[in-house]
Protein backbone atom coordinates (compact mmCIF):
# COMPACT_ATOMS: atom_id res chain seq x y z
CA UNK A 1 0.00 0.00 0.00
CA UNK A 2 1.30 3.41 -0.97
CA UNK A 3 1.57 6.09 1.69
CA UNK A 4 -1.13 8.78 1.63
CA UNK A 5 0.23 12.32 1.75
CA UNK A 6 -3.24 13.94 1.49
CA UNK A 7 -6.65 12.34 1.98
CA UNK A 8 -9.78 13.32 0.04
CA UNK A 9 -10.80 15.62 2.91
CA UNK A 10 -7.40 17.34 2.84
CA UNK A 11 -7.61 17.69 -0.96
CA UNK A 12 -11.02 19.37 -0.53
CA UNK A 13 -9.36 21.85 1.83
CA UNK A 14 -6.87 22.74 -0.93
CA UNK A 15 -9.04 22.91 -4.08
CA UNK A 16 -12.69 23.92 -4.64
CA UNK A 17 -13.82 20.78 -6.53
CA UNK A 18 -16.47 18.54 -4.93
CA UNK A 19 -18.44 15.42 -5.79
CA UNK A 20 -19.38 14.57 -8.49
CA UNK A 21 -16.51 16.37 -10.27
CA UNK A 22 -13.72 15.83 -7.73
CA UNK A 23 -11.37 13.54 -9.68
CA UNK A 24 -8.52 12.96 -7.19
CA UNK A 25 -9.01 10.58 -4.25
CA UNK A 26 -5.65 11.05 -2.57
CA UNK A 27 -2.14 12.37 -3.02
CA UNK A 28 0.57 9.72 -2.68
CA UNK A 29 3.71 11.68 -3.61
CA UNK A 30 4.74 15.30 -3.25
CA UNK A 31 8.22 16.63 -3.96
CA UNK A 32 8.42 20.43 -3.97
CA UNK A 33 12.10 20.37 -4.98
CA UNK A 34 11.40 18.23 -8.04
CA UNK A 35 8.17 20.21 -8.67
CA UNK A 36 6.27 16.93 -8.78
CA UNK A 37 3.05 15.53 -7.33
CA UNK A 38 1.23 12.22 -7.80
CA UNK A 39 -2.45 11.61 -7.16
CA UNK A 40 -4.67 8.54 -7.33
CA UNK A 41 -8.24 8.16 -8.62
CA UNK A 42 -10.04 4.85 -8.19
CA UNK A 43 -12.42 4.28 -11.10
CA UNK A 44 -15.74 2.65 -10.14
CA UNK A 45 -18.81 1.42 -12.01
CA UNK A 46 -21.04 3.73 -9.95
CA UNK A 47 -19.51 6.98 -11.29
CA UNK A 48 -21.93 9.47 -12.83
CA UNK A 49 -20.57 9.03 -16.37
CA UNK A 50 -20.47 5.21 -16.39
CA UNK A 51 -24.07 4.51 -17.48
CA UNK A 52 -23.90 6.67 -20.59
CA UNK A 53 -20.25 6.39 -21.69
CA UNK A 54 -20.89 3.74 -22.97
CA UNK A 55 -23.99 1.66 -22.08
CA UNK A 56 -22.78 -1.82 -21.18
CA UNK A 57 -19.13 -0.84 -21.73
CA UNK A 58 -18.18 1.96 -19.30
CA UNK A 59 -15.05 3.85 -20.39
CA UNK A 60 -13.72 6.89 -18.50
CA UNK A 61 -14.01 9.86 -20.89
CA UNK A 62 -10.65 11.26 -21.94
CA UNK A 63 -11.69 14.76 -20.94
CA UNK A 64 -12.17 13.52 -17.37
CA UNK A 65 -8.67 12.05 -17.40
CA UNK A 66 -7.40 15.51 -18.36
CA UNK A 67 -9.55 17.07 -15.61
CA UNK A 68 -8.10 14.62 -13.06
CA UNK A 69 -4.58 15.69 -14.08
CA UNK A 70 -5.58 19.36 -13.84
CA UNK A 71 -7.00 18.87 -10.35
CA UNK A 72 -3.79 17.14 -9.27
CA UNK A 73 -1.88 20.15 -10.61
CA UNK A 74 -4.26 22.43 -8.68
CA UNK A 75 -3.36 20.61 -5.45
CA UNK A 76 0.33 21.19 -6.17
CA UNK A 77 -0.27 24.89 -6.86
CA UNK A 78 -2.49 25.34 -3.78
CA UNK A 79 0.37 24.06 -1.61
CA UNK A 80 2.70 26.82 -2.85
CA UNK A 81 2.98 30.05 -0.82
CA UNK A 82 0.49 32.72 -1.91
CA UNK A 83 -1.80 30.47 -3.96
CA UNK A 84 -4.14 29.03 -1.31
CA UNK A 85 -7.40 30.85 -2.07
CA UNK A 86 -6.83 31.49 -5.77
CA UNK A 87 -8.62 29.49 -8.48
CA UNK A 88 -6.92 28.67 -11.76
CA UNK A 89 -8.67 28.20 -15.10
CA UNK A 90 -7.48 26.20 -18.10
CA UNK A 91 -5.41 28.26 -20.53
CA UNK A 92 -4.41 25.33 -22.72
CA UNK A 93 -4.26 21.59 -23.21
CA UNK A 94 -1.41 20.83 -25.59
CA UNK A 95 0.05 17.66 -27.07
CA UNK A 96 -2.77 15.61 -25.54
CA UNK A 97 -2.76 11.91 -26.38
CA UNK A 98 -4.90 9.01 -25.19
CA UNK A 99 -3.13 5.66 -25.27
CA UNK A 100 -5.14 3.26 -23.11
CA UNK A 101 -8.78 2.74 -22.22
CA UNK A 102 -9.62 3.35 -18.54
CA UNK A 103 -12.48 1.30 -17.10
CA UNK A 104 -14.11 0.64 -13.72
CA UNK A 105 -11.76 -1.32 -11.49
CA UNK A 106 -8.72 0.61 -12.72
CA UNK A 107 -6.66 2.85 -10.47
CA UNK A 108 -5.60 5.97 -12.33
CA UNK A 109 -2.18 7.32 -11.31
CA UNK A 110 -1.97 11.08 -11.92
CA UNK A 111 1.56 12.45 -12.18
CA UNK A 112 2.23 16.16 -12.62
CA UNK A 113 5.62 17.79 -13.14
CA UNK A 114 5.47 21.58 -13.06
CA UNK A 115 7.41 23.31 -15.82
CA UNK A 116 6.50 26.90 -14.97
CA UNK A 117 4.68 28.58 -12.09
CA UNK A 118 4.26 32.33 -11.89
CA UNK A 119 1.83 34.41 -9.89
CA UNK A 120 -0.79 34.31 -12.69
CA UNK A 121 0.24 31.48 -15.04
CA UNK A 122 1.38 27.90 -14.75
CA UNK A 123 2.29 25.00 -17.01
CA UNK A 124 2.91 21.32 -16.31
CA UNK A 125 3.40 17.96 -17.94
CA UNK A 126 0.74 15.46 -16.90
CA UNK A 127 0.73 11.70 -17.29
CA UNK A 128 -2.21 9.51 -16.26
CA UNK A 129 -1.42 5.81 -16.15
CA UNK A 130 -2.89 2.46 -15.11
CA UNK A 131 -0.60 -0.37 -14.01
CA UNK A 132 2.41 1.40 -15.54
CA UNK A 133 0.72 1.91 -18.92
CA UNK A 134 0.15 5.50 -20.07
CA UNK A 135 -3.56 6.23 -20.52
CA UNK A 136 -3.31 9.98 -21.15
CA UNK A 137 -0.55 12.53 -21.40
CA UNK A 138 -0.73 16.26 -22.01
CA UNK A 139 0.87 19.60 -21.32
CA UNK A 140 -1.58 21.61 -19.22
CA UNK A 141 -1.50 25.35 -18.65
CA UNK A 142 -3.67 27.60 -16.52
CA UNK A 143 -4.19 31.22 -15.69
CA UNK A 144 -5.26 32.79 -12.44
CA UNK A 145 -7.70 35.54 -13.41
CA UNK A 146 -7.77 38.93 -11.71
CA UNK A 147 -10.02 39.23 -8.66
CA UNK A 148 -13.67 39.77 -9.53
CA UNK A 149 -13.59 37.77 -12.78
CA UNK A 150 -15.08 34.68 -11.12
CA UNK A 151 -18.25 35.57 -9.26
Amino acid sequence: MTETIHTTREIEALIPHRWPILMVDRIIEYDAEAKRIVGIKGITATEWWAQGHFPGLPVLPGVLQVEALAQTMAVYVAKQPGFGERIGLFAGIDDCRFKRVVVPGDTLRLEITMEKLGSRFGKAKGVASVDGQVACEATLSFIIPPEGVLR
